[in-house]
């Protein structure tokens, strides 16, 4: 079973908001996922973002697949950390 780690669609026209999400591949990006792992925000200055690592690892370990959108959020939160 192919799993990804990624961005699921959120919100309305011009307030739209981002879920990170585990989801089989074959699901359509709006569709069903496995487990909600945190969000984005871009409308905010600056933009919010916030992701349960703990599980993403968990995930990971299990064969996940991270996409390169959601590896460039987490590259950004550990930046923000430092």
């Amino acid at each position: 079973m192919p799993v990804r780690v990624r961005l699921r669609r959120v919100g309305t026209n011009k307030r739209l908001q981002w879920r990170v999400v585990v989801a089989h591949s074959r699901m359509p990006r709006d569709g069903k996922f496995i487990e909600n792992l945190g969000f984005y925000d871009p409308t905010t200055e600056p933009p919010k973002v916030k992701i349960d690592e703990v599980r993403l690892k968990y995930w990971v370990s299990k064969g996940a697949l991270v996409t390169d959108t959601v590896k460039s959020l987490v590259k950004g939160l550990k930046k923000q950390k430092n």
